[in-house]
């Protein structure tokens, strides 16, 4: 998979339970793959084939886009009832046209309605952040991310458990783009002289240690339960 070059900050985020405590926690939801609405396995049926420690990649973009242009827009104000137009510059605007039922209140004394049409100078700022599973599908983000919970040497702590570290399938490339579109919003259709930029501020591949279990069960069905080693919860 080809990538273009950034700069990317690497991060493993620290485990709360080990080897031994994850077991314990799949031996007690061993049967839940193998459940249906009318039966459930003993948990003597199903036995642990495998336990084994991954790291998941969640990829982290974070942007700001930047744009100013000029629109055009109609504003409307409100003038004493016996005003009939407004001068501004060099142009002439004229009050709106009152329906029929207004003109039949004699005597009303209201507010008189003018449209003035002028350009607005507009400027947009949005600033976020996208999240990818190592699929490469969007993600709300789970974790706080803080000195106590990451690894001090994340590159030496994914050398040692090669093979079993998932990496991004999404490129940067491809997450920039996604941010991107979702930080500039759509435009109205008559602006000029538009001028915008987009900031890259940070590219994070944050690694997730889990803990996969092969579960053989019924019939050598097998199951599988997974361990998020940060949460200490079953995904």
């Amino acid at each position: 998979m080809v990538k273009s070059n950034y700069d990317v900050k690497t991060t493993v985020l620290r485990k709360s339970i080990e080897q031994d405590e994850a077991e314990q926690i799949v031996e007690d939801k061993k049967t839940s793959p193998f459940k249906s609405l009318l039966s459930r396995p003993k948990k003597e049926e199903v036995h642990l084939h495998s336990l084994k420690l991954y790291y998941e990649c969640i990829l982290l973009v974070s942007g700001k886009y930047i744009a100013d242009y000029f629109r055009k827009a109609v504003h409307t104000i409100s003038v004493p009832s016996n005003v009939n137009e407004v001068v501004l510059g060099d142009g002439v605007f004229p009050i709106k046209s009152k329906s029929t039922l207004e003109k039949a209140f004699v005597g009303k004394r209201g507010k008189n309605k003018i449209d003035i049409k002028l350009e607005e100078h507009v400027f947009v700022e949005e600033e976020d952040e996208l999240a990818f599973d190592h699929h490469g599908r969007e993600i709300n983000f789970p974790f706080k991310v803080n000195s106590k919970s990451v690894e001090n040497y994340p590159k030496g702590i994914l050398e040692q458990n090669e093979p079993n570290v998932k990496r991004p399938e999404l490129t940067y490339d491809a997450a920039i783009d996604k941010l991107q579109t979702m930080l500039k919003k759509p435009l109205e259709t008559d602006v000029r002289d538009l001028s915008e930029e987009f900031v890259l501020r940070e590219i994070t591949e944050l690694y997730v240690p889990i803990f996969e279990a092969r579960l053989i069960g019924p019939k050598k069905k097998v199951g599988l339960i997974r361990v998020d080693a940060v949460r200490k919860k079953v995904l």
